[in-house]
């Protein structure tokens, strides 16, 4: 019984690693084709309005 538990355990936490790495790389693949987007239109960066102040600044790395 102490070897399911560890298996089911294990399998667990195989599945969360899985879940978070597909996630990781569906980020970074959007990441990508952004930047690809705008070095194919030679921006310098992609523009977004603040809802709060209405006034557009340049989109952070983070958002």
């Amino acid at each position: 019984m102490p070897q399911l538990l560890l298996l089911a355990a294990a399998g667990a936490v195989a599945w969360l690693g899985y879940k978070r790495f597909v996630a990781e790389a569906a980020r970074v693949s959007a990441r990508v084709r952004a930047a690809e987007k705008e070095t194919r239109s030679g921006a310098q960066g992609t523009l977004i309005e603040d809802p709060e102040t209405g006034e557009y600044r340049l989109r952070k790395p983070d958002e």
